[in-house]
């Protein structure tokens, strides 16, 4: 067999690729999922966001996805969806199932980036922990406070967190300015505060596992 003979067959060989996918998530994840892609080089992965007040009104969620995938089904090998259940009753797993899509295992992102051993292991001993993560540390004010009308009617906190006994924020990264907001969440709460540096935990995994290469043939060998 020539040199010519070989070149000809390498150029005919498939050439493994990464699949192109979509991951479909919530805003609440943006950061992560835009952290974790760049840091692994996942050039092949779009991210799409929905608002993150969407989990203040669960039933909407699916709702939204819907229309998401309704739009984007046909323009990507693979589509994932960065939710947990979160709140949905499972909404959204039937969603995935009609559409043919994965959801990234979990029933919220706490349970992402703790792990789910670690997460359940912790709920399953003290189910008196209200949790945070880098997300929720950040908009606090907005999404509890506000959100939950205790900075309007002080007299709510114990209705909503008087069953609570402490807060444990489960950080994503090393930020001070986060480090800070957290503990002053668990404060207003009246709550006694835990810190664990979880990173991204499961969710880098699943971005990860979505990279399987797919062989997509060569020009000149798909032409023969």
């Amino acid at each position: 067999m020539t040199v010519a003979d070989l070149t000809l067959l390498a150029e005919r060989a498939p050439l493994a690729q990464p699949k192109r996918t979509l991951v479909l998530a919530c805003g609440a994840l943006v950061n992560e999922l835009q952290q974790i892609r760049e840091t692994n080089h996942l050039d092949h992965l779009d991210i799409e966001c929905l608002p993150a007040k969407l989990h203040l009104r669960p039933h909407q969620i699916p709702i939204e996805l819907r229309k998401r995938l309704d739009r984007s089904i046909n323009s990507y090998d693979e589509i994932v969806i960065g939710y947990g259940d979160c709140g949905t009753a499972g909404a959204i797993d039937d969603l995935c199932k009609e559409y043919g899509v994965r959801r990234i295992p979990g029933a919220h992102c706490y349970q992402f980036f703790a792990t789910a051993p670690v997460f359940d292991e912790l709920h399953d001993s003290d189910p008196t922990i209200f949790w945070l993560t880098d997300f929720l540390a950040r908009h606090f004010d907005l999404f509890v406070m506000s959100a939950l009308g205790i900075d309007a009617h002080p007299e709510l906190r114990e209705m909503y967190f008087g069953n609570y006994t402490r807060l444990i924020y489960l950080a994503q990264t090393h930020d001070a300015d986060l480090d800070h907001a957290a503990e002053a969440a668990a404060e207003k709460l009246g709550l006694r505060y835990e810190r664990r540096y979880t990173g991204y935990g499961e969710l880098a995994d699943e971005l990860t596992n979505a990279s399987t290469p797919v062989m997509i043939p060569s020009a000149m060998g798909a032409a023969s």
